[in-house]
């Protein structure tokens, strides 16, 4: 004890520090000591505040370190980090003196062994795009509608899965041509850059029964850029734009690019995603013949009712209406067959989606044309009812006086005057000798 006490004795007393006051101080060393830092772990522990704000902790064999992500430096990121994930951060060490704690403040992320392929990545992306292979002139627009879809991806992938399942509920009756390739590896490249072409002879083949392919998806699901490097290799973007039709790439996730990306037609930010890029429901193809038709139904019958509507109008003018009548039947023939070739060029746009409909719609128009053509005769008939002539023949007269004008009342003639009667096979001259009154009203009938 009496040691003890001469060491205690002998050491100069500490400086008595506030919390606070300790906290800012170590903080203060960290920051002119460690910082700016760089170290490589492994996430743990990894999750995202409401705030944007991304909170884990990265350890390895012998410790750990608390590190905070900043809404700023979390938005940067261009993959999704996940627990077990191998990183490398660049930060500054700070201890958050409300609590004491040492934590790592991560101004950037990325994925173990990023940096080198990255580099790689960029080097090969400016090269391919000096040569012109990413120019947006030579993309062409997707098929609406395709006559078969190409599809290349690997066996195993859960991307078949997503996109075979996508295309089965939306275009059921459009064919898939699948060309298996490994997506991963070595050999990756190669095999995908050979399937590719398999498919390029089948979209150029003209067989009888063989469906020609119209548009190619090259596909697979998320992973590390290691996982992807396969689709950022320059043979397989030589041989995407080779292809004679368009090509959709649908790798990994939104936030993966890949060299094959920017060398396709067009990039859909998951493979699901890209089959739907393909594939307009049927039912809206459906849907929006069935207004066609009804559209072309209507213009078909308001042509009709427009023109039946003249013919009353213009009958009440017509002394012989027949020559009208062939004049405007010739144009109603005229438009009936202007519309028929409208309707037969919209079915026969529309025949890849429902040959059944495409078969249904002249009939109901013809049907519809026929219906209103009976109504026209009807109307024609009821119109030659009203001809002059017809009267005639049931052994009236018409009846003028010298000039010519018509007379309807014995008060028009004096006795001597000079008449003409028109019968239905030529005209008498008359003189009057007398006249009387009479209440009966209407043609003069000839003895």
């Amino acid at each position: 004890m009496p040691m003890t006490e001469s060491k205690f004795a002998a050491t100069a007393d500490p400086r008595l520090w506030e919390v606070g006051a300790l906290c800012h101080a170590v903080a203060t060393t960290l920051e002119t000591r460690f910082n700016p830092v760089a170290v490589r772990g492994e996430i743990s522990g990894f999750s995202k505040a409401s705030s944007g704000h991304c909170y884990f902790a990265l350890k390895d064999g012998s410790g750990q370190l608390r590190c905070a992500m900043f809404r700023r430096a979390a938005s940067l990121l261009d993959f999704s980090p996940r627990d077990g994930e191998a990183v490398e951060i660049r930060g500054r060490l700070a201890v958050y003196e409300p609590r004491g704690d040492l934590q790592l403040v991560v101004e950037s992320m990325q994925r173990a062994g990023q940096g080198a392929l990255f580099e790689q990545f960029l080097q090969r992306k400016a090269k391919l795009e000096s040569e012109g292979l990413f120019d947006t002139h030579r993309k062409r627009p997707i098929p609406a509608m395709p006559r078969a879809i190409g599809l290349v991806t690997s066996l195993g992938a859960a991307a078949l899965h997503d996109v075979a399942s996508t295309l089965q509920r939306r275009v059921p009756h459009i064919p898939v041509v699948l060309v298996p390739a490994a997506v991963q590896g070595v050999a990756a490249p190669a095999e995908l850059a050979a399937a590719l072409r398999t498919l390029y002879a089948r979209a150029q083949a003209a067989a009888p029964g063989v469906p020609i392919i119209d548009v190619i998806l090259l596909v697979r699901g998320g992973g590390s850029i290691e996982d992807l490097w396969a689709f950022n290799d320059e043979s397989l973007a030589r041989a995407i734009v080779e292809s004679p039709v368009p090509v959709i790439t649908g790798v990994g996730h939104e936030t993966d690019f890949t060299i094959a990306d920017f060398c396709a037609d067009l990039r859909a930010p998951t493979p699901t995603a890209a089959a739907e890029l393909t594939s307009a429901p049927r039912q809206l193809w459906l849907e929006t013949l069935n207004a066609i038709e009804t559209q072309m139904e209507d213009a078909v019958a308001d042509r009709i009712d427009t023109q039946s509507q003249r013919l009353d109008i213009v009958s009440g003018r017509l002394g012989r209406p027949s020559t009208r009548i062939a004049r405007q039947q010739l144009g109603l023939s005229h438009q009936a067959q202007r519309l028929h070739y409208a309707m037969v060029s919209t079915a026969v746009k529309f025949r890849r989606t429902q040959q059944s409909l495409q078969d249904e719609l002249p009939i109901r128009f013809s049907r519809t044309l026929a219906q209103r053509r009976q109504d026209l005769e009807a109307l024609a008939s009821r119109l030659h009812l009203l001809d002059p002539a017809l009267v005639l023949k049931r052994g009236y007269s018409w009846l003028s006086d010298a000039e010519g004008r018509t007379v309807t009342t014995v008060r028009q003639l004096a006795v001597g005057a000079m008449a003409h009667a028109t019968l239905a096979d030529g005209t008498i001259d008359l003189t009057v000798t007398k006249v009387a009154g009479t209440k009966t009203r209407g043609p003069a009938r000839q003895p």
